[in-house]
């Protein structure tokens, strides 16, 4: 029978050569308190999880920008790295569903709760590091973590809701509005569907592994029945007449 982590290693397309590594990252201290085991919590694998992620992060920023002041590069550092960043990768990954918490944390929404993602999302660097190396850490943040985190000072997951918003507002159309249409899936691996509707009508939907990304990609199909770019600022469009 798969055990979910491995569940998890097949979505991100990773084989952990040490397993034991990742069971740690995924262990919260509550629920080592509760069994009185000798297992390891997470908490120096986040120790150590922050630092690499930071110079990851750093690394990538100075190639990125190379145009860019001391100054310019650590704000955007900061906001890559701070907690509503890596909270929201760990949600896009879905980490919440592979914790082991203890019963209380677990009863008042641990799994949810952004502090306790963004320690998970550092301490799966952290193994990740120890068990492959920093090369397998860059290519894992370049695929999963940088395209969203870095959105000119603010995660660029939130990008396609705002521009829609910025649009909708300059046509005078009101405020977007986001409708969960399904949810489906284990635990593990759930899959929402969300549709976002302005003016009565509904403008695209989406679909993702947390319901903050269903809305993103509802959002970002919306933008090209607008007609704009998904790429860049694109171009003011009058609205083309919508969808039943």
């Amino acid at each position: 029978m798969q055990r979910p982590l491995d569940a998890l290693q097949e979505r991100l397309n990773l084989r952990f050569r040490r397993p034991e590594l990742l069971e740690e990252a995924f262990t919260h201290s509550t629920w080592v308190n509760e069994h009185k085991t000798d297992r390891p919590d997470n908490e120096r694998l986040e120790f150590l999880g922050d630092s690499v992620l930071g110079l990851a992060v750093a690394e990538y920023l100075f190639l990125r920008y190379p145009g860019e002041s001391e100054g310019e590069l650590t704000r955007r550092r900061a906001q890559m790295v701070c907690e509503p960043s890596l909270s929201e990768a760990a949600e896009r990954l879905g980490f919440g569903a592979f914790l082991l918490l203890g019963r209380g944390e677990e009863q008042t929404g641990g799994r949810r709760r952004p502090a306790l993602l963004a320690d998970v999302f550092e301490a799966f660097i952290g193994a990740l590091f120890l068990d492959q190396g920093l090369d397998a850490v860059r290519g894992f943040l370049a695929e999963t973590f940088f395209p969203y985190a870095d959105g000119n000072g603010k995660p660029a997951v939130t990008d396609f809701k705002t521009r829609l918003q910025e649009h909708t507002q300059h046509l005078n159309l009101g405020t977007p509005e986001y409708r969960l249409v399904s949810e489906s899936g284990p635990p593990h691996d759930r899959r929402f569907v969300s549709e976002v509707v302005i003016g009565g009508r509904s403008w695209g939907t989406g679909s993702g592994r947390s319901k903050k990304e269903s809305e993103q990609q509802a959002a970002k199909a919306a933008l090209e029945a607008f007609g704009l770019s998904v790429f860049g600022t694109g171009r003011d469009a009058s609205p083309p007449g919508g969808h039943e």
